[in-house]
């Protein structure tokens, strides 16, 4: 059973999914930050594939990229640091998370195969089309056991909801509001209506928030309203900082439980 299913099926409740950007702050901490975020409690890791274009992410994401592409990082380059990570002891779901036209350049099925031999549980490609991936690529992903995770915003018709929760499985990545990573503050009347309308559609998969999450009360609020919540931009603003990067890791973690 892929991972992110087996979560699901036995956590209901608070589950902590946490961004990081592969090869930041430098080239070789992915696989450091990675360990870390396991050993603090971590539900699920996404870890970012940077990109010169990341339209959907915000200035603290985007300079992240663009630092880890000056580091040298690269898809090739991450799965060589993600190589053995399952028999190193890591076993938390993983997702891999990016913009297409990497992972098109690479080849979606050589992407694919990569993806099942080092253990990665799911993708998030915010500029993936619905239609084009269950035309498209749906076949391939299903074939290698990965799960394609869709966002959703307040904008979203609740026909198009309805459909991304046909096709999809693991859980659907509810965007608190229709502005990039790291823009919003808190979580407010308009973004709980938007959430409050969605749970009476009884969709069949669970809910993560994310835009906004930052600690222990955005963390515990969104919980209240879904599965759980995504922390990205400020984990990467600590780790960007940190002078001890595993322990304030782990420090950050406790912090929001």
């Amino acid at each position: 059973m892929n991972r992110i299913t087996a979560l699901f099926q036995n956590k209901s409740k608070e589950v902590l999914n946490v961004y990081y950007t592969a090869g930041y702050p430098q080239l070789n901490d992915t696989a450091k930050v990675l360990e870390a975020l396991q050993d603090g409690g971590v539900d699920i890791v996404e870890i970012g594939m940077p990109y010169s274009d990341p339209v959907a992410d915000g200035e603290t994401i985007q300079e992240s990229n663009q630092q880890a592409l000056e580091n040298g990082m690269s898809l090739k380059v991450l799965f060589e640091q993600l190589e053995g990570i399952r028999e190193k002891g890591i076993t938390v779901p993983i997702v891999l998370m990016g913009y297409l036209n990497p992972v098109y350049q690479f080849g979606i099925e050589a992407f694919s195969r990569k993806c099942q031999e080092i253990g990665i549980d799911g993708l998030i490609l915010p500029d993936l089309p619905v239609d084009e991936y269950f035309r498209e690529y749906k076949k391939t992903f299903d074939a290698y056991g990965l799960l394609n995770i869709f966002l959703i915003t307040p904008q979203t018709s609740e026909e198009r909801i309805r459909k991304i929760d046909e096709i999809s499985d693991g859980f659907i990545y509810m965007v608190s509001s229709a502005s990039v990573t790291g823009a919003t503050s808190g979580i407010t009347p308009l973004m709980e209506e938007y959430f409050n309308r969605v749970n009476a559609m009884n969709l069949r998969n669970p809910r993560l928030i994310g835009f906004g999450i930052k600690d222990k009360a955005t963390f515990q609020t969104a919980s209240k309203y879904a599965s759980g919540a995504i922390i990205g931009s400020q984990f990467v603003r600590i780790i960007g900082a940190a002078k001890d990067l595993r322990g304030e890791i782990v420090s950050y973690l406790k912090s929001l439980r």
